[in-house]
């Protein structure tokens, strides 16, 4: 492989990686600010113990998101230089608010929450946790902002290289302001499966009930919403992905020809790099419907856009990997339907205040927690890997934007270098998060904070 596909494989690496832990940090920061309002409202010390609990669990996530999101920026002077001097001015402004507004408000105030239980008043100590779970949404913003810039460009000249002319217009983006709302969702979904596989392992050998059932319960209902609004925001955001980059569309679908009606297939057997479909499972309409909003509308194919493009942009394959669209696409949305359906199974059994499950139940419940990282996953493999060959959509293919003074061989070694070091945090993560979700939450002496005193997380 050449220095551009390693490039390629490096930054796909240590971003999935590093968005495994995104979500859950977002999503179980607003979870965790739930519990602790309802201990400041009703006084139950159960609450109290369950906000100790999984905040453990939660720093634990935070402290390795940031070691791992550390790394993204530096690959874009080290591998992408000539993409970074193309569109710094632009990609720069978002990733600095993020870094300079997002980042310091929630490190900040999660380092007041952590050291102010029994220093600081409870409704000042409840504020912080709220904060810190509006200051990743905030991050997420700007980030995916920065991201939205690649998927469709707005708000720019170029002269030599893009030059930022409307901030605005970058922040509001009709791209993300379709991906913020379906990002946080899913977000919301991976940090509701964490609460409820963490609850359903101590639920099925009934260790402190009075803590884990209400936690079970708040998961389910953050995995429902979540899945919910991720539908819902996803089908506004294939509509806009529709009009701003229809090839993604139709690389999603794998539909080589227009179509009007589009059908949506649930299934397809092709040759092995996608060109020609040998058997397919279809629903009628459906995709006409997801794309266009009329189950009547008409969708563009993949060989009539590659037709278009090379009109207007020069010979070349503007197609992307279309089993990897294909099929990431139809993953990303499996995966989220799985863990759904296990929360609607688990809500079945928890209903009237009691606790019902099998054994095999509990054991369902528990690996469930693998399920939304699966789906973001390949939610992220989809949305990058179906805009190529662009870098910035009708603006830089990705060819354009590697470095071109690093070699292969420096690339392979950092790639190897990062897989390695990656791996072995993952074996820390996991095993940290074992480690304390097996643990006894804190009782009620412990947890309860005293004027002066220690903060009450055993780590």
């Amino acid at each position: 492989m050449d220095a551009l596909e390693l490039a390629r494989w490096q930054f796909g690496v240590t971003t999935v990686y590093h968005f495994l832990f995104v979500p859950v940090t977002i999503g179980m920061s607003l979870l965790v600010a739930i519990l602790n309002t309802a201990w400041v409202r009703t006084g139950k010390v159960a609450y109290l113990r369950a906000t100790k609990f999984f905040g453990t669990l939660f720093l634990i996530n935070f402290a390795m998101g940031v070691v791992t999101g550390i790394v993204q920026e530096f690959q874009f002077g080290m591998n992408w230089s000539t993409y970074s001097r193309f569109v710094g001015d632009i990609f720069g402004a978002p990733l600095a608010l993020e870094a300079l507004l997002a980042f310091f408000l929630e490190s900040t105030f999660l380092g007041l929450w952590l050291f102010g239980w029994g220093r600081l008043p409870k409704r000042v100590h409840l504020a912080c946790i709220w904060i810190v779970a509006f200051g990743t949404m905030l991050s997420a913003y700007f980030i995916l902002a920065a991201n939205s810039f690649m998927q469709w460009p707005v708000g720019f000249k170029v002269n030599q290289r893009a030059e930022l002319v409307d901030f605005g217009a970058v922040l509001t983006n009709k791209v993300v302001l379709a991906t913020f709302p379906h990002t946080v969702f899913g977000c919301w979904l991976a940090g509701g499966v964490i609460l409820m596989a963490v609850s359903a392992w101590h639920l099925a050998r009934k260790r402190d009930l009075e803590v884990f059932r209400p936690s079970l319960r708040l998961g389910i209902a953050a995995v429902l919403v979540g899945a919910l609004g991720t539908l819902v925001s996803g089908d506004i955001l294939g509509k806009i992905m529709t009009q701003t980059q229809p090839m993604k569309m139709a690389a999603a679908e794998a539909l080589y020809e227009t179509r009007q009606p589009a059908p949506f297939s649930l299934f397809t057997i092709g040759t092995l790099d996608g060109t020609k479909p040998i058997y397919q499972l279809e629903i009628p309409n459906l995709l006409s419907q997801l794309a266009t909003g009329s189950f009547d509308g008409k969708v563009e194919g993949i060989n009539n856009l590659q037709a278009a493009y090379e009109r207007r942009f020069g010979p070349g394959d503007y197609r992307p990997y279309i089993p990897v669209a294909y099929w990431g696409f139809r993953l990303m949305i499996g995966f989220g339907l799985l863990a759904a359906l296990v929360a609607l199974v688990l809500l079945w059994l928890t209903r009237g205040r009691q606790v019902r499950g099998t054994g095999w139940v509990w054991k369902v419940a528990v690996w469930s927690v693998v399920l939304p990282f699966l789906a973001h996953s390949f939610g992220w493999i989809f949305t990058e890997m179906a805009r190529q060959p662009w870098i910035v959509f009708t603006q830089m293919k990705t060819a354009d934007g590697v470095s071109p003074s690093v070699g292969a061989g420096t690339v392979l070694t950092s790639l190897i270098v990062f897989t390695i070091l990656y791996g072995g945090l993952a074996l820390v993560e996991v095993g940290l998060m074992i480690k304390y979700g097996r643990a006894t939450p804190p009782s009620a002496d412990d947890a309860e904070p005293h004027d002066g005193g220690e903060t009450s997380f055993a780590y």
